[in-house]
């Protein structure tokens, strides 16, 4: 660790400071656990072994975490799920599809039980065959291609596994490229030329990759990304593909093309600047295009949003000193320089009598019940430069059944939620419409004024 460190410190990509305050959360953990009270193999937890680790409730929570976490990014003409009765034949394809031992991560311990994607799909199809198609992830061979459309000419539904695992991205490793490594890519789309039916591509791996080929292709019906999912990781993706669970996972970040690697990694500008073709970074600013955006996820079922109960209006005049008025602050800023409200530390301290709830009704017009993630979202008035395209307000995962209504709130905070930092790092709330939305239709407009 300490050696990976200094070759940070060296390539600049952390500071000392970073370093050091790193090193005291290490610290901090350590104490908790008592590492430091004594041999620890008399310590509260030196007992601990595989039977705790690998109870049932743990394993549980290990797929149902996994459940939860895997998105589905492309479901065109309702591919999936497949039908259990209806699939006679299943060909899989990809290296990482029979190796369980990249499946959880940088940081992780032994798996209790070591079932890969390809042992738990199996289990759903027994006439399932399996071919890597490239000797690992870095795939610099065609080598294996051949076997792999031979399989897929054979099958009824094939399945490709394509994506990163720890040779390609860890902490002390930079990737140079946003596409898939080596030649996966043209492995992807020789299956999927020579498949009967369009493929499913199933995209492990922590980062973004550039798929705009497979995104964009209709010989790949389904894109699936399950990230570094955990040793129930294939369980969770088996349910899923053939309908026992219904995904409702959201992406945490925004997926960018290629092309964002032209963009200088040393330069942490987050807000765009055109004027010399800088993009900007995260959800909140770029402006570039996009592969996949921040919050994509599909379900097998239809969500539609209503919100019941939400205020139009809001005064912030409550946040003012008693001696001051609009007029005073007219007369000292002028009309056209009282575009927003900067905020002090008394301000925010006494904006808990500001905050409000948004009601929100959730349905499920399908026929599958689910889980949904609901992401809130607000869009200021532009009244200063840079504010954010869009940011995220507050989420919540709810379960909806087939034909049912639930309620949902979100609590806003205005000195959190509404606020963005001017040029000199002072937090201020925009005055103005801000608009609230959730997913791409539901709007509601909250004018906010002094």
């Amino acid at each position: 660790m300490l050696r990976n460190t200094k070759s940070a410190i060296v390539k600049g990509k952390v500071t000392e400071e970073q370093v050091d305050q790193a090193l005291l959360n290490l610290f901090a953990v350590q104490l908790r656990l008592g590492l430091f009270d004594g041999d620890p193999r008399e310590g509260l937890y030196a007992k601990l072994g595989s039977n705790d680790i690998c109870s049932s409730d743990h394993r549980k929570l290990a797929l149902e975490a996994a459940r939860q976490g895997i998105v589905l990014l492309k479901n065109d003409h309702k591919l999936l799920p497949l039908k259990k009765n209806h699939v006679s034949s299943l060909a899989i394809v990809g290296p990482m599809a029979n190796n369980i031992s990249n499946m959880g991560g940088t940081y992780t311990g032994k798996p209790c039980q070591r079932k890969t994607l390809f042992t738990e799909l199996l289990k759903y199809v027994k006439k399932t065959s399996y071919v890597s198609g490239c000797s690992d992830v870095s795939c610099d061979s065609d080598n294996g291609f051949g076997e792999a459309v031979a399989i897929a000419k054979g099958a009824d539904f094939v399945i490709v596994v394509a994506g990163l695992d720890l040779s390609q991205e860890t902490e002390d490793k930079d990737r140079v490229s946003l596409s898939l490594p080596g030649k996966q890519k043209d492995l992807v789309s020789s299956v999927a030329a020579a498949s009967k039916k369009p493929v499913i591509l199933v995209l492990t791996g922590g980062g973004p990759v550039d798929v705009t080929f497979a995104k964009t292709d209709p010989r790949i019906g389904s894109i699936i990304w399950i990230g570094y999912p955990g040793e129930t990781g294939g369980q969770a993706l088996a349910e899923i593909i053939f309908g026992d669970f219904n995904p409702g996972g959201k992406l945490p970040m925004t997926w960018y093309p290629e092309s964002f690697t032209d963009v200088a990694m040393s330069d942490m500008h987050m807000r765009a600047d055109s004027s010399r073709g800088y993009p900007g970074r995260t959800y909140r600013f770029y402006t570039g295009p996009q592969v996949y955006s921040f919050g994509t996820g599909l379900s097998y079922t239809k969500f539609d949003y209503k919100i019941t109960s939400a205020p139009t209006r809001l005064s912030l005049s409550e946040l003012l000193p008693q001696q001051s008025s609009h007029k005073k602050l007219l007369q000292q800023h002028g009309e056209e320089q009282l575009r927003y409200l900067q905020l002090d530390d008394a301000m925010v301290n006494s904006c808990e009598t500001l905050r409000f709830n948004v009601q929100v009704n959730v349905s499920n017009a399908g026929e599958i019940d689910g889980s949904h993630v609901l992401m809130m979202f607000s869009k200021m008035p532009p009244v200063i430069s840079g504010v954010p395209e869009k940011q995220l307000i507050g989420f919540d995962r709810v379960h909806v059944r087939s034909n049912e209504v639930i309620e949902t709130v979100f609590m806003i905070d205005p000195c959190k939620h509404l606020i963005v930092a001017n040029d000199v790092g002072k937090r201020v709330i925009p005055l103005g419409i801000h608009v609230l939305f959730l997913g791409d239709l539901l709007q509601h407009s909250l004018s906010v004024e002094l």
